[in-house]
């Protein structure tokens, strides 16, 4: 599994219409091929500021079977906008893991 994480900068007095354009392009992605999951949480202390965390089968479902997609031009469309600057997107590959029951686990999940 690998962990795509992209801090998105989304400019000042567009907060609410950037997350109303979030709830509907979630169901684009959330519908393509090698996606687990998401996570959009909004930062604390500065509020235009959010971190972006999507869960991928494979990096080539992301790099290639997401961003070379017609969906993707319907993602970019409601959301690039936003942005200023452009966030850099990373991709993770977990090493170490624990959850709430203190169960650790280290490898591939």
């Amino acid at each position: 599994m690998i962990l795509e994480v992209a801090i998105l900068h989304v400019k000042p007095g567009q907060t609410s219409e950037f997350e109303a354009a979030f709830s509907d392009a979630r169901h684009i992605i959330g519908a393509m091929k090698g996606f687990i999951n998401l996570q959009l949480q909004r930062c604390l202390e500065n509020d235009h500021q959010y971190v972006l965390l999507i869960n991928w089968e494979t990096l080539r479902d992301h790099t290639e079977g997401f961003r070379q997609s017609p969906e993707y031009q319907q993602w970019k469309a409601l959301l690039h906008h936003f942005y200023d600057p452009f966030p850099e997107v990373l991709h993770y590959k977990s090493v170490a893991f624990l959850d709430e029951r203190n169960e650790p686990s280290t490898g591939a999940y």
